[in-house]
């Protein structure tokens, strides 16, 4: 016995009743629920469905659905983590790695010419400033899809609030101009470039969470979701 459209719904609103709101998420859940009582109705066809479901349910241990979440969203974020570093990699290979190399030794020779901690609190400035206007605007396109569409897709959540990536990598920085307030002479120049370096290495990795991997957004959820863009 196979179960109905009115059941499989109910296993859906199961899966959003337990702290599961994530569309692809959600069918994999129900996918496998519905195997599952499917195979109990085999070996005993009067069992109710709810009953069946709730048996099911139990196998999930006390915290229920949460490991699986905590699981899936480690594993996306992992793989989140590999697009960033591709990506990354790709602005030291010819040719981008000529604009990296002109961004460090440009930034370099710019602290040495002008004063330096004035130039730092700057590109800090921008850099973070540029980062949260980027990430409420993507935020607010992730809205408008999900409630277009009416379902959340756990990666494009990643990807879409994972603006706020950037804003950890700049915490290193806010410490370091902390303690750089204090220094009354200019940085040697291996400390300089050192701290070019970083910058660069901060403003790319922005550039890529907060432009290149959103602008490429629809491409990696199909090649995630393959039923992605079928669905309204």
């Amino acid at each position: 016995m196979k179960l109905n459209k009115e059941q499989i719904d109910r296993l859906y609103e199961f899966t959003r009743q337990h702290y599961v709101y994530w569309y692809d998420l959600q069918t994999e859940l129900v996918d496998h629920m519905a195997n599952s009582i499917e195979t109990k109705w085999q070996e005993n066809p009067k069992i109710d469905f709810e009953d069946a479901l709730q048996i099911e349910f139990k196998k999930f241990g006390v915290f229920g659905f949460m490991d699986v979440v905590e699981k899936r969203q480690a594993a996306l974020g992992k793989k989140y983590n590999k697009l960033i570093w591709k990506h990354f990699k790709a602005f030291f290979t010819i040719p981008k790695i000529f604009l990296t190399i002109t961004l460090v030794f440009g930034l370099f020779w710019l602290f040495k010419l002008v004063f330096f901690y004035e130039i730092f609190t700057v590109a800090i400035i921008v850099i973070f400033f540029l980062t949260i206007v980027a990430l409420i605007f993507e935020r607010k396109k992730f809205k408008k899809r999900t409630k277009k569409t009416g379902k959340k897709w756990m990666f494009e959540e990643i990807i879409s609030g994972y603006g706020s990536f950037s804003a950890i990598l700049m915490l290193p920085i806010h410490v370091f101009n902390g303690f750089s307030n204090r220094i009354d002479t200019l940085p040697n120049d291996y400390v300089l470039f050192g701290i070019s370096l970083i910058l660069v290495a901060l403003f790319l990795s922005s550039y890529i969470v907060i432009v290149i991997i959103p602008s490429k957004a629809e491409d990696y959820l199909k090649e995630t979701y393959p039923e992605y863009g079928f669905v309204e």
